[in-house]
């Protein structure tokens, strides 16, 4: 049976990543600080799909909580086939007036955090001969937008180059980049539902973003843009000038 590693699983897309892998008949280790959401969602899924499902809480900017997962990832005797990079948040886009503890533990969590876990389950994946990363960026990533939008080019970045590195030895690597996304993401941020002053017709449906994605890991793309909306907006702004491009990646919070 397959089992996927999921990390940021609580809830927004992690959640939903974690409900359409077990509708699948996969196993599921389910990451993030908050244990009691992690049970409660752990117990409707072992209802609902009859698969087994791990709970591992853990800070993943403290590194003895992180070391647990790292562990479980490399543990040979406990395959991991599916990884999903899925912990985050943001920041208010104005750098300035950020405290720089926050930005550092943002940058972290983003960067440093992926990759230490890439790192990890790389190892007995390519020793299988097979394995799927999943890291969730954003559509951010092709914009100017603070540090977020720097984070997540570096995602990108990085999955576009292990895709191509390590798809012939049986391991894709993904970077997943939605827009707008209805989940408690913004809301974890301060901002009430509907106060992020983005248009109707630019929100995605967490659903429709995880199942797209997953049809896109399955044919071992390297990036994953879901929506027709998304991917011309990728395209187009390969062609304007920064200050174009940067007062876009100011839209919303």
């Amino acid at each position: 049976m397959t089992t996927a590693l999921i990390t940021g699983a609580s809830s927004g897309l992690g959640a939903e990543y974690a409900a359409q892998l077990a509708k699948r008949g996969a196993d599921l280790v389910l990451v993030a600080r908050d244990e009691d959401a992690l049970e409660r969602l752990a117990s409707s899924l072992r209802a609902a799909h009859g698969v087994s499902v791990e709970v591992l809480a853990a800070d993943l900017l403290k590194p003895r909580q992180r070391a647990k997962v790292e562990r479980r990832l490399a543990d040979p005797a406990r395959p991991v086939a599916v990884l999903v990079n899925n912990a985050g948040f943001g920041l208010p886009l104005a750098f300035e007036t950020n405290d720089v503890e926050s930005e550092v533990a943002h940058l972290q969590l983003h960067v440093e955090v992926s990759m230490r876990l890439i790192h990890a389950a790389l190892g007995p994946m390519l020793a299988r001969g097979s394995g799927r990363i999943l890291n969730v960026a954003s559509v951010a990533g092709f914009l100017p937008r603070s540090t977020y939008g720097a984070c997540k080019q570096w995602l990108i970045s990085f999955s576009r180059w292990a895709n191509v590195a390590y798809t012939p030895r049986g391991v894709t690597v993904t970077a997943v980049c939605p827009g707008f996304t209805h989940t408690n993401f913004h809301e974890r941020m301060g901002l009430a539902p509907g106060n992020e002053g983005i248009a109707d017709c630019m929100w995605l449906d967490a659903r429709d973003v995880v199942a797209e994605s997953l049809r896109d890991a399955a044919r071992g793309a390297s990036v994953s843009v879901p929506s027709l909306r998304y991917k011309a907006i990728r395209r187009l702004v390969a062609f304007l000038p920064d200050s174009v491009t940067a007062t876009l990646g100011g839209r919303g919070r």
